[in-house]
């Protein structure tokens, strides 16, 4: 694949908790439309990364950087307005809420009234609101999750409720994508539509990617580049086959020698 421009560069990132080293001077790049992976045993680093790239971390060293301005020592929120949206390993819906609700929430940042007008309804707040609903009613029709649209978060199959996360996501309109293990207990009929969904948000959105995934299947299918980590060490970079391949890789995987 011709390399991308990078949209997010992250350099000598370095992460201690005292004594314990969970990232020794990691960097990648990330371009714009990529879907980028990073892959390794637990305990290797890579919800670190995710917690550095988001602001819920601030690393001893290293920069990071979106579109070319700093987001370390940034808050969370501030990055999220950025363009950094995140998904998590377990579903964070609102369980009495509906998945278009859900969905809206995401929009939040988003809108620009104030909590009177927009209890009133009028003028702009109601303009805001159907420009609003529009946009998540694109990604209910993207996600296929019309016959869910209504029912209240709590009572959806797992699988949807993953999908739902995504979707909440989605609606923030990001620039860089965090997904978090997206397929962890779903089974293979899930995994799969999961990777298609996946597969079709970047060729309709166009947004860039960053997936941190124990199946890897997943990751070789759709990935463009991945970045395997072991005890906070970067061991390899590049394309799915080569880094499968890897002599280090597989040691970190397997414990020896393929």
């Amino acid at each position: 694949m011709e390399r991308l421009t990078p949209l997010l560069e992250a350099s000598g990132l370095t992460l201690r908790f005292g004594g314990v080293t969970a990232l020794d001077d990691v960097g990648f790049e990330v371009g714009g439309g990529e879907l980028f992976a990073i892959i390794g045993p637990n305990g290797a680093g890579k919800t670190s990364i995710f917690n550095c790239l988001n602001g819920v971390y601030r690393p001893q060293r290293g920069t990071i950087t979106l579109e070319g301005t700093s987001l370390v020592g940034r808050a969370p929120a501030a990055i999220a307005a950025m363009g950094v949206a995140r998904t998590f390993q377990n579903p964070g819906l609102f369980s009495r809420l509906t998945v278009v609700e859900n969905l809206m929430l995401g929009r939040h940042h988003l809108m620009r009234t104030g909590f009177f007008s927009g209890m009133a309804w009028w003028g702009r707040a109601k303009r805001e609101e159907i420009r609003h609903r529009a946009a998540v009613e694109d990604i209910v029709d993207l996600l296929e999750l019309e016959p869910y649209r209504w029912s209240p978060a709590g009572l959806l199959p797992y699988g949807v409720a993953k999908r739902a996360e995504l979707g909440r996501a989605l609606a923030m309109e990001p620039k860089l994508l965090l997904l978090d293990e997206p397929v962890a207990g779903m089974n293979l009929e899930e995994t799969e539509d999961t990777a298609r969904y996946l597969l079709e948000v970047r060729a309709e959105l166009g947004i860039a990617m960053i997936l941190v995934e124990h199946d890897m299947s997943l990751v070789m299918d759709v990935a463009d580049r991945v970045l395997a980590l072991d005890f906070g060490k970067a061991i390899a970079t590049g394309k799915p086959s080569e880094v499968q391949h890897d002599p280090l890789v597989v040691e970190a995987y397997l414990g020896g020698a393929a």
